[in-house]
């Protein structure tokens, strides 16, 4: 028995009230609808279905099946799609979520050649460095920095996001340059703040992790802001090396190096991560833009 096929039957018998009007839809003989039918019935030990010489009523399990059955028409339905929309070109609206720093520096300018390249996908994104859900906020991708996720979604990691310590020469001339992360504590700090609080400065000393983080002299979710502020010398400033390096090629910051681990976490595997549902894959423009900024980013 075509188990999926008499689900079918079953479902449009129910939607059309008798057998007749069900075969038409499928194109075959009402005996064939409900052949199929007396087979599932038959296969499931239940009797599915009240006939009449005129229509059909659902008896008490059937009504609780079929709710059952709907559902699962419903989702195979919509993996058929995907697997229809795979072979057409990437069109519609596509929705991205990305940490604000590395959708400025690094995205947008990808973003930009997408749409060059594919003028038929319409970009809705969104750039936030609060903690989006797939399922929860209706993303098509999303890209945070952080551990890897585990959310059942699939996760591509970008680039490493580990972060480094930097100043201004006009601060390390009157401050003096720290030798040691227990040096620190006697500066002056530019703090991201994300959506969790101002990220600490953390050293393993002697075997140990310790806070070594400076007295505040700012704390902003600004990225631009707080490297402005280490060039004009408030302060040293504790950033990811992505979002630093074009400052340190200009020679506007000075990155500082320590013999003893400097981190904002214990855990040294930080990654900027491209999170996306599996299914969604199978879609035109999710598969095109997901493959388009692995390529440029990791190239």
């Amino acid at each position: 028995m075509d188990k999926i096929r008499a689900l079918k039957y079953f479902s449009a018998t129910v939607e059309a009230g008798n057998f007749t009007v069900a075969a038409k839809r499928f194109g075959v003989p009402a005996s064939s609808i409900s052949r199929r039918i007396a087979d599932l019935e038959e296969s499931l030990g239940a009797q599915l279905l009240t006939r009449t010489t005129r229509s059909v009523v659902l008896t008490e399990v059937g009504q609780q099946y079929l709710q059952q059955v709907n559902g699962i028409l419903a989702q195979l339905e919509l993996s058929d799609q995907a697997v229809r929309d795979y072979q057409t070109a990437p069109t519609g609206t596509l929705k991205i979520s990305a940490m604000v720093g590395f959708g400025e520096q690094v995205l947008i300018p990808i973003l930009d050649e997408f749409s060059e390249r594919y003028p038929d996908v319409l970009l809705d994104v969104v750039l936030s460095d609060e903690i989006s859900k797939l399922n929860r906020d209706d993303v098509d991708i999303a890209i945070r920095g952080g551990f890897a996720p585990d959310e059942r979604v699939v996760a591509i990691h970008l680039m490493d996001n580990g972060f480094v310590a930097a100043a201004s020469k006009k601060y390390l001339n009157v401050a003096g340059v720290p030798r040691s992360t227990r040096d620190l504590v006697n500066h002056k700090g530019l703090y991201f703040k994300t959506p969790a609080g101002p990220t600490p400065w953390l050293s393993e000393v002697d075997g140990q992790w310790q806070n070594v983080s400076a007295p505040s002299a700012l704390t902003t979710n600004n990225g631009k802001w707080l490297a402005q502020k280490a060039m004009d010398g408030l302060g040293i400033v504790m950033m990811p090396r992505w979002a630093l390096q074009p400052y340190f090629e200009r020679g506007d910051l000075v990155e500082l190096t320590f013999d003893e681990p400097l981190n904002i976490t214990e855990n040294p595997h930080l990654g900027v991560y491209m999170l996306y549902q599996k299914l969604s894959y199978a879609t035109p423009k999710v598969k095109a833009a997901v493959d388009f900024i692995a390529a440029r980013v990791k190239g």
